[in-house]
């Protein structure tokens, strides 16, 4: 039998909750720790799950103590790169939540670190272990080129959802911290280099400090012509009617994600609702001779494999870093992807703060 790969979980929030939830069922996984700034939310976990492990309140002490294979860390951005460093140098394998770093220096180094103590660090960008957003990207990568790209995750919020998201603001706007998902995805299907970025932003409460926002969109001009826009939102005043886009069209026609009809709709403030895909919308350009569409559209309405809920796409992506550290995988393209992603949602963040369109 193979020996368990011992696991310090750093964050006992939603993220942390699901990918300990993913540890948990995977038989090879030992959770040996849980740190959280908050007690309630790593004793609550604990109980949830079972767990006998100790708790912690402080993150080196449990690494200190435990000096555990692997650390999961789904903190704060502002934690990322000091806490996975610390991993890294102690010899530990490394999954943590995007964004990987608050810089792209800095995420550059924890990537340099990751290959001189050969260690494993993967960055969760979920939406890459999602069946029906693979199946997405394929199709959009069908349509020719240049593509029009547009997508956004508006959340409306209010009382603990709300508290957290005022929280997040201190240090991260909405573009960065749901973003790199997105502009990752449209790298992957244009497979073109991004030239430039522009954004706005727009501060809607007076509740989160005069220098964030709660509100902003980017357009991305990529080198073969094709075009991305994003747009995300936080608070109680985001509208729940516009928050799901997931919609490409190019030469060959349209590709979109779609809500089913036979299903309950979409809420904007439900975790398991941010990578819900129910159906797969493709519309063909071809004309006949008549000037009338050549074929009918088509809607494929995703299976429960293909689109598994939040805690299903966690499991999917452990099971992924489980395979990385025991079959020691390139992750060489999956970190050219994280710091590409980074380096255009900061981008964005430049272009609000001056007013001006960035070049990458």
């Amino acid at each position: 039998m193979k020996e368990k790969t011992r696991i310090l979980v750093a964050g006992c929030g939603a993220m942390g909750r699901s990918h300990s939830l993913a540890y948990s069922r995977l038989e090879e996984f030992e959770i040996v720790g849980l740190v959280s700034r908050n007690p309630e939310s790593r004793e609550a976990l604990a109980g949830e799950l079972n767990l006998s492990c100790p708790l912690y309140s402080n993150y080196q002490t449990a690494l200190n103590e435990q000096r555990p294979d692997a650390v999961s860390i789904n903190t704060l951005t502002d934690s990322h790169y000091s806490y996975a460093k610390a991993a890294l140098e102690q010899g530990c394998h490394v999954f943590m939540e995007k964004p990987a770093a608050e810089t792209v220096r800095e995420a550059e180094d924890l990537i340099r670190l990751a290959r001189k103590k050969s260690r494993v660090l993967l960055i969760g960008y979920i939406l890459q272990h999602h069946p029906a957003w693979q199946e997405f990207t394929r199709a959009a990568r069908n349509l020719g080129s240049p593509l029009v790209m547009r997508m956004n995750l508006n959340q409306q919020s209010s009382g603990r959802g709300w508290e957290k998201h005022k929280s997040k603001l201190e240090t991260l706007s909405p573009l960065v911290e749901c973003g790199v998902h997105y502009v990752e995805i449209m790298c992957r299907m244009t497979g073109s280099q991004p030239l430039r970025v522009s954004a706005a932003g727009a501060r809607l409460t007076g509740e989160i400090p005069e220098s964030s926002h709660n509100y902003g969109h980017m357009q991305i001009e990529f080198s073969d012509g094709s075009i991305g826009w994003y747009e995300s939102g936080w608070g109680p005043m985001m509208s729940r009617n516009a928050f799901f886009i997931k919609d490409v069209c190019g030469p060959g026609g349209s590709v979109s994600l779609i809500p089913s009809p036979n299903k309950r709709p979409y809420e904007s403030s439900s975790l398991d609702d941010h990578t819900r895909t129910d159906c797969l919308e493709i519309h063909r350009s071809k004309l006949n001779d008549c000037g009338d569409f050549a074929g009918k559209d088509r809607i494929h309405e995703f299976s429960p494999e293909e689109s598994p809920g939040h805690d299903g796409l966690c499991l999917l992506e452990q099971r992924f870093f489980l395979k990385v550290i025991q079959e020691g995988l390139d992750l060489g393209d999956h970190h050219r992807t994280v710091v590409n992603s980074l380096r255009i949602v900061l981008a964005a963040e430049k272009s609000i703060r001056t007013g001006e369109t960035v070049p990458l």
